[in-house]
């Protein structure tokens, strides 16, 4: 589904992505992990060209991706992103968030994409906060609703960049049991996080960078039991321990 050869970044004389080589499968959740700046939310957004890369090829489902223009654009709506911050729009209500881009981009008669907007929003445990606006949500119900919004658009793969780091702690795993489900149900899942509870129990494959290469490039019980290299060695003594 996803397929990256030879990709390189640079941010000026910093080499944030080096040589990447990765293919993720139909279906499969791959999750990255890492020190902080080993290039994985760079390598993230790369994949649907938020971040324009050096050289090198990227294709989904078997189409080179595009630099720009309507093809790129085509291509987005076919990669869901979450991110971070919900990059919700404070001033529509969250009915409307997960609507906007099925009726602007998909060109859906407007019943249709709120059917479909309310049963996504059931499916993450929201459906009676329709009708409310992002700020009378809790953080974990606002990304979950980022969630509904990238699934409203049917992708083919979702993207994750770290969706659990801006969370309370008590808010992480609401946000991971949908995740969990989306596992479960086979979609194809890049995510890039720190939850190695998430990595272990959900992830077909743990691709670990360090520098801005893939050091390791495994199934989770033989990264977290058995890693090969002294770099990711060295990570997973550091994260837990403590």
């Amino acid at each position: 589904m996803i397929e990256l050869r030879g990709v390189n970044k640079h941010f000026g004389p910093l080499h944030v992505l080096q040589d990447i080589d990765l293919t993720v499968g139909r279906g499969e959740v791959v999750v990255v992990i890492g020190p902080s700046g080993s290039g994985k939310s760079t390598l993230c957004r790369a994949i649907n060209r938020l971040e324009p890369v050096d050289d090198g090829v990227i294709t989904i489902d078997g189409r080179p991706l595009p630099a720009e223009g309507k093809g790129l654009a085509r291509l987005r709506a076919d990669v869901g992103m979450v991110f971070q911050s919900f990059n919700l729009f404070a001033h529509r209500t969250v009915l409307q968030n997960v609507t906007l881009a099925p009726l602007r981009v998909r060109k859906r008669p407007k019943e249709e994409a709120e059917r479909r907007a309310l049963d996504l929003l059931d499916r993450v445990g929201l459906a009676d906060q329709a009708d409310k606006y992002p700020a009378q949500l809790s953080g974990g119900q606002q990304q979950r609703v980022a969630i509904a919004r990238a699934l409203a658009m049917d992708p083919k793969a979702l993207l994750f960049d770290e969706p659990t780091s801006a969370l309370d702690p008590e808010m992480i795993n609401e946000v991971l049991d949908v995740m969990r489900g989306l596992a479960r149900e086979g979609m194809t899942m890049v995510v890039v996080t720190h939850e190695m509870g998430f990595a272990r129990a959900s992830a077909n494959r743990v691709v670990f960078m360090a520098d801005g290469r893939i050091v390791e490039d495994r199934a989770p019980e033989d990264f977290f039991t058995r890693p090969s290299s002294a770099r990711a060695r060295d990570f997973l003594s550091k994260i837990l321990e403590h």
